[in-house]
């Protein structure tokens, strides 16, 4: 049986399956979100990071002068106040929806993954094939990912308006290859991405890389998906699929 999950929380990101090249890993890749130093090589302290401890809130120094201690308390409650003060402390205005928070102790990149969460949706899913992770796909906006914007600025013949959704990585484990698994990911993604409005997606492959180097595998992965080349090159062709 095969699921499709988005990665929302922590019990999804758990999901996401090994690299077939065990020297990468995309719990600690940041290669598309970082254009200067990003990378897509283990990082054990991203996968395992060593948790802080708390800090203590500071306290304000008691002053000496105690003719100084009226102005050093925090002013009372203003009634006058207006904006965002007078909101929170008035019972009767309206609250804001709580929006979903990614605690500061969570992964790194499950925090990359999220970040847009609350405008674009999620930037990640997961293919189960019985319970068992076996692919995974990263897109999202254009803007989220530094690497892929720099690389579409390379070719000024691409449409600017309006910018399309980008596919960063696709990938499957080694024991899940050869089963059309990533096809059918990319199909799902490319459907979610049509229902949250973009009118087409991109994605940057690498000509000539061996399988398991590439998290973008190759153009004729891309052309059995239904993308076709907007933007030839040698060694980095952009290929491209309009949305309905």
């Amino acid at each position: 049986m095969i699921v499709i999950l988005d990665v929302t929380d922590a019990a999804t990101y758990a999901l996401l399956p090994p690299c077939a090249d065990p020297g990468f890993d995309h719990r600690s890749c940041d290669y598309w979100e970082d254009a200067d130093r990003g990378s897509k090589a283990i990082r054990l302290d991203w996968i395992d990071p060593t948790q802080a401890a708390p800090s203590s809130p500071s306290q304000r120094p008691v002053s000496a002068n105690p003719f100084l201690a009226d102005r050093e308390r925090p002013p009372d409650a203003n009634p006058f106040a207006t904006g965002r003060e007078a909101l929170d402390d008035n019972p009767f205005a309206p609250r804001p929806a709580a929006r979903a928070t990614v605690p500061d102790a969570a992964p790194r990149k499950l925090r990359l993954l999220l970040r847009g969460r609350a405008v674009a949706g999620s930037y990640a899913k997961v293919l189960l094939e019985d319970d068992v992770p076996a692919a995974y796909c990263q897109f999202g906006p254009l803007t989220a990912y530094p690497r892929a914007q720099r690389t579409r600025d390379l070719y000024p013949r691409l449409p600017d308006a309006p910018l399309p959704a980008v596919i960063t990585c696709i990938s499957t484990t080694g024991a899940a290859r050869g089963a059309g698994l990533g096809l059918r990911l990319v199909a799902a993604v490319c459907t979610d991405l049509a229902e949250r409005g973009f009118a087409a997606v991109e994605t940057y492959p690498m000509i000539g890389a061996r399988p398991d180097e590439t998290s973008a595998a190759d153009p004729e992965f891309w052309a059995s998906a239904g993308f076709v080349v907007a933007a030839p090159d040698d060694r980095y062709p952009v290929m491209r699929r309009e949305l309905a």
